[in-house]
């Protein structure tokens, strides 16, 4: 079995469709966006099928794509590999294809993945909470990925958890005076470009210092928060500024996975309509995507302030359950705030690096 290109349209059906087979009957994987998918292959990301023949069935698909600004940050050359999916038959060869196609490359040093396309942007593998379904930005797969990783000699890195917290039935802290100097803004769907801007700032300070963190462009944000302004619920998303300069955020979506389930992971203008039809329906649980503080100003509870705001505020908006995605193990502080509200680390989630 060799991995083959994805050269055509009727090689990027195969690609999309094949999670159909690996979790047919399966209600708790998400699919990424195919829109996102497409764009990706359209922008020349390099995307493989493993057949069990040529022409034959497809057992595996992955992206081999590379990162200049990752390669710095990790002080390797890497070879990156993401939107990683396999049958059971089609793990060994396909993981076997993917370290010797880094190889082959002749100038990198070490595998990392799975990642679409950053660890930054989304990817990983769950390594725990397999009962529990998963949900937009985040990861979801079968126990024998983690067996097939492993079985190979890949390590974990940055070992994380995702989080669920309860909030019906959970009072959130009384509205507490803010700091002399802080004002409190929340979003805004006729200011979000502005608002996005300013959040892109927080995010490039706060989070580069994680070791797996690679700045975001303003295209980058662009393209990743796509459709975010008809799905925004302005209570959720937060941030705090000082003499009009920003110093915390926090952002929240409404869950929509269990919409993204219904339509394959099909995000078109059809589908969308009908999320807008009945998006009130999916304003009961939300996603926590990302929340920051700028470095400067860490360590002096801005973050808590924020997450008691948006604990009163998914109250008021009805919301029963907020989900987080990863955070890593070595970041207590930022644990520590689900754990006040009452929340539990739901999958266990890792990246994968094999020395090469």
């Amino acid at each position: 079995m060799r991995l083959e290109r994805v050269v055509d349209r009727r090689g990027l059906r195969d690609f999309l469709d094949l999670t159909d087979r690996v979790y047919v009957g399966e209600p708790r994987f998400v699919p990424p966006l195919r829109q996102q998918v497409r764009r990706w292959w359209r922008d020349g990301v390099p995307m493989y099928l493993l057949r069990d023949r040529p022409g034959g069935q497809v057992l595996g698909r992955t992206t081999l794509h590379t990162d200049a600004g990752f390669d710095a940050k990790l002080g390797r050359r890497c070879q990156l590999f993401g939107l990683t999916e396999f049958t059971e038959p089609g793990a060994e060869p396909l993981i076997g294809a993917i370290i010797e196609a880094a190889r082959a490359a002749g100038d990198r040093d070490t595998v990392f993945g799975p990642v679409a396309l950053l660890p930054n942007e989304t990817g990983g593998v769950i390594t725990s909470g397999f009962a529990d379904r998963g949900f937009v930005d985040s990861a979801y797969n079968p126990a024998y990925y983690v067996t097939a990783y492993e079985s190979y000699g890949f390590r974990r890195r940055f070992e994380s958890d995702t989080w669920i917290c309860p909030v019906a039935g959970t009072e959130p802290p009384p509205v507490a005076a803010l700091p002399d100097g802080l004002r409190l803004h929340r979003g805004d769907t006729r200011r979000l470009d502005d608002q996005l801007e300013l959040l892109r700032e927080m995010l490039n300070s706060s989070f580069g210092q994680l070791g797996y963190y690679t700045e975001i462009s303003a295209e980058d944000l662009r393209r990743q928060t796509e459709g975010l302004t008809y799905l925004l619920d302005e209570s959720l998303l937060l941030y705090l500024t000082r003499a009009d300069r920003p110093i915390a955020f926090v952002l929240c979506i409404p869950d929509i996975s269990e919409f993204v389930i219904r339509v394959r992971g099909d995000l078109g203008p059809l589908s969308q309509l009908r999320l807008l039809a009945t998006r009130r329906r999916y304003r009961r649980e939300a996603i926590l995507l990302i929340k920051g503080v700028a470095p400067a100003e860490q360590g002096r509870g801005y973050q808590r302030l924020l997450s008691d705001e948006l604990h009163r505020n998914l109250r008021a908006g009805g919301y029963t359950t907020l989900r987080s995605t990863y955070v890593g193990r070595d970041n207590p502080a930022s644990a520590a705030q689900f754990r006040a509200m009452g929340g539990r680390p739901l999958h266990g989630y890792t990246f994968y690096e094999k020395a090469l």
